[in-house]
């Protein structure tokens, strides 16, 4: 059974525990699939159907399965909607461990006590998930906080798991040419980056920071601030916000919040994190999201944080804008820029295109409706997207099913037009051009060491291939025309890897 997937001897022990539990719920056909020989059983005895079985198999083999569960769940564009809709569910809820079992590593954290440490501290957990416990807790300057403490031995179980991943992902690829279209050892690899990312708490921590301070404009956002003189990697200890969920609009409302304006202004946090800042929540859910008096939003479990780069911000704008505007052109071009694979004709993005705006030209922008209909289309296609991209569409599609939840006429429209004034802003301010005004001096000053040389080094390289005629005057206008063409080209140069640098 073990020798189908070659593992280190301190591996083989997960190993045969990850056979017996995918075994346990019914996984035979995908243990074979990828050379592993399962227990038979009969699937036809148990209950759930597949989809539901690798679910909850995926839950019982803890976080770094339930990380890549969830990952698969964005990628609407390679898994059926079955698969999609079950993969979805995915919780890393845990059972609760009783605080005497993490004294020790929060003791080695704070250097002493947390009963001297805090002025109030609860042994009772708050909640509990797959990698982390959370208690509550009081400053002894009356601040009321929450202790984030990791779980004890996770790492060194995740890191198994990753190498385990890593071995089926290659065996799987080089067996199966779709596998290796689709890219499994680079998503291994991404899930193995992010999960190193999250066990690190301090991670979690800078990056709440980092929004707090690109919404230190915004009073509708509220961003928990971190204690880091009780922090560290194993334990972060933030300020204690107290909200609901929005999950429906009763339920705000009986609280004293607008449905509207939260909705309102959720669309507008999202659109400034994506298009203007560059920087969003990974996983927006009703969960990690609170709704405070005076209609503000609270981000937390921040321990996921997408990235846009500035090119990707326009082809977003550029996306939507094709959409709203009817333009299946501009969509056809946004499409082939988020593909991952170079060897699709361009007629088939064009084809998805038209698709996309004869059924959502031109109305209202619902993104949700918008998104579901193309990954079936890009499955037929076989249009395989960059991850980056499945990431923040995963996002968008998340607050989007939220903010309809709890204002089912919610238009993702109104919110764009409202961004396209802060984009303009964002471009045109002094900071942003200041960087650009830098980079481009740099630029410069590389490239005017290289000028000499790469001026020199055409010139001689047109001198040898010019054609050999003895007049003096047309040899000296083939020098002369040499060295103002090698200027051309040098300054010609200079543009593209200033346009480069700077795009």
């Amino acid at each position: 059974m073990l020798g189908a997937i070659r593992v280190a001897a301190r591996d083989r022990a997960r190993l045969a525990e990850v056979i017996a539990t995918a075994s346990r719920f019914g996984l035979d056909v995908l243990l074979a699939r990828i050379g592993l020989d399962p227990a038979r059983r009969d699937p036809d005895a148990l209950p759930f159907d597949l989809p539901a079985r690798t679910r909850a198999a995926m839950e019982a083999l803890g976080p770094v399965w339930v990380k890549l569960g969830q990952i698969l769940a964005t990628r609407a564009d390679l898994l059926p909607p079955d698969w999609i809709a079950e993969l979805e569910k995915l919780h890393s809820e845990a059972p609760r461990l009783p605080f005497a079992q993490l004294r020790d590593q929060v003791e080695a954290a704070l250097g002493e006590p947390p009963e001297s440490a805090f002025a109030r501290f609860d042994p009772e957990p708050l909640a509990a998930a797959s990698i982390a416990q959370v208690h509550r807790a009081a400053l002894h300057d009356g601040t009321e906080v929450v202790l984030k403490i990791r779980r004890p031995g996770i790492r060194a179980i995740m890191e198994a798991d990753l190498r385990l991943l890593t071995q089926i992902a290659a065996m799987v690829e080089a067996a199966n040419a779709e596998a290796r279209r689709y890219g499994a050892m680079r998503m291994i690899r991404a899930l193995g980056r992010d999960i190193l990312e999250e066990l690190d708490f301090t991670n979690e921590g800078r990056n709440a920071d980092r929004l707090r301070e690109d919404f230190a404009d915004e009073p509708r956002v509220v961003v928990p601030v971190i204690h880091w003189s009780h922090s560290s990697e194993t334990l972060l200890v933030m300020d204690f916000i107290a909200g609901v969920p929005p999950r429906n609009a009763a339920t705000l409302e009986a609280a004293g919040i607008d449905p509207a304006a939260i909705a309102s202004a959720g669309a507008d946090i999202v659109l400034d994190m994506t298009l203007i800042n560059g920087r969003f929540h990974g996983d927006p859910h009703p969960g990690n999201l609170l709704c405070l008096p005076g209609n503000r939003i609270a981000l937390l479990d921040l321990g996921l944080i997408g990235h846009v780069s500035p090119r990707r911000r326009e082809e977003v704008i550029a996306f939507t804008q094709s959409i709203a505007n009817s333009d299946p052109t501009l969509l056809a071009e946004t499409l082939r820029h988020w593909s991952q694979t170079d060897d699709i004709a361009p007629e088939r993005f064009q084809a998805v295109a038209d698709r996309l705006v004869a059924r959502h030209g031109g109305g209202a922008l619902r993104l949700a409706a918008i998104l579901a209909d193309i990954f079936p289309v890009l499955r037929e296609e076989r249009i395989v997207l960059q991850p980056d991209m499945l990431l923040l569409f995963k996002a968008l599609i998340t607050i989007d099913g939220v903010l309809s939840g709890i204002q089912p006429d919610f238009d993702l429209s109104a919110a764009l037009r409202r961004a396209s004034a802060r984009i303009v802003e964002a471009r045109l301010s002094p900071e942003r051009w200041t960087r650009r005004a830098a980079a481009l001096a740099l630029e410069l000053d590389r490239l005017g060491d290289d000028l000499p040389r790469l001026i020199r080094a055409t010139t001689r390289k047109l001198e040898s291939e010019a054609p050999a005629v003895s007049t003096t005057g047309v040899e000296a206008a083939i020098r002369t025309g040499a060295g103002w063409i090698a200027g051309a080209l040098a300054l010609s140069g200079v543009a593209i890897a200033v346009a480069m640098r700077l795009g």
